[in-house]
């Protein structure tokens, strides 16, 4: 009995060894597999549609990771949460930017990784996070969406009631002028016939205009040459008669000065005995004129005998 007894506690103790040494293989190969990969976050503000978990992550068309886990941000729903795993080493910057593409027409989705300078520093978990975020920017189709957005917002603001009514009452007024032009037709036939005529002898005019501002042109072209040669001339007497005044000036600047301090001064009283004797002489041609006679012999006229 004792020999069988201890051959249960030693194979007891072998399958407890034995599943230690399983236990511990497992943990060393997690430990060494978490050693393997780096673990980040993606928070998309879009819907990732086509995207589970296992989906492909590639950095610059490379395929560096797999997606783990998608859970909704409890704080806010309309953002989603992507944990994803990356190979030990991946240059993952602080200006690397991810977002969605879809592989073909199969609507499969992919995580795509790029940008990332060589200077920029590595990208590590700020304070109160457990993993490094990558941030994100909208996919192709997500600009797609938001341009088509726009574009039915401003269908629909043209498409709008009043600017309807505007173009049918548009319409109308064009309506109204097409039934009257269709109506004067004769009348425009006419006009317009009347606009070729004019047009004509518009352009006959211009023709005889042109024509004489050609012979004008002419004309004071040939003639400029001898009315300049005259000027010239003038020009050139002027010159000279200046010249010649400034020697005159020259010569007699003493005569002239003492003229203007002397003989100035006595102008005025030689001008007023001038004046006293033009008057004395206009009175002596009066009495002349009147009795010449009496004047030279110093006796009146007689006055004549009125007859009544």
């Amino acid at each position: 009995m004792e020999t069988r007894a201890h051959h249960v506690l030693i194979g007891l103790f072998t399958i407890f060894v034995f599943i230690l040494a399983i236990l511990f293989a497992l943990w060393a190969a997690n430990w060494a597999s978490n050693r393997s990969w780096d673990t980040y976050q993606v928070v998309f503000k879009e819907a990732v549609t086509g995207l589970g978990t296992g989906g492909i992550v590639q950095y610059n068309g490379i395929s560096v990771g797999e997606v783990q886990n998608l859970t909704l941000d409890p704080d806010d729903p309309r953002r989603v949460i992507a944990l994803i795993r990356l190979r030990a080493g991946t240059p993952v910057k602080i200006d690397t930017k991810a977002k969605l593409a879809f592989i073909g027409l199969t609507g499969v989705a992919q995580i795509q990784l790029s940008g990332g300078l060589p200077e920029s520093p590595r990208l590590l978990p700020k304070p109160g996070q457990r993993y490094p975020v990558i941030e994100t920017q909208p996919s192709a189709l997500q600009n797609v969406a938001e341009a088509a957005s726009d574009i039915v917002e401003r269908v629909r603001l043209i498409l709008s009631d009043q600017n309807i009514a505007r173009l049918s009452g548009a319409l109308d007024d064009l309506h109204q002028l097409t039934t009257t032009l269709s109506g004067e037709k004769q009348d425009i036939a006419v006009l317009l016939k009347n606009l070729r005529d004019a047009s004509g002898q518009l352009n006959q005019v211009l023709g005889k205009a042109n024509g004489s501002l050609d012979t004008l042109d002419s004309k004071v072209i040939n003639e400029l040459p001898p009315i300049m040669t005259k000027l010239d001339r003038t020009l050139t007497a002027l010159e000279s008669a200046s010249k010649n005044a400034d020697s005159i000036l020259g010569g007699n600047r003493e005569a002239i000065a003492s003229f203007s301090q002397n003989g100035l001064t006595q102008v005025g009283p030689t001008l007023t005995d001038l004046r006293s004797l033009i008057r004395d002489l206009r009175r002596v041609a009066t009495k002349l004129d009147n009795n010449p006679g009496g004047y030279i012999t110093g006796r009146t006229r007689p006055e004549e005998f009125d007859k009544k």
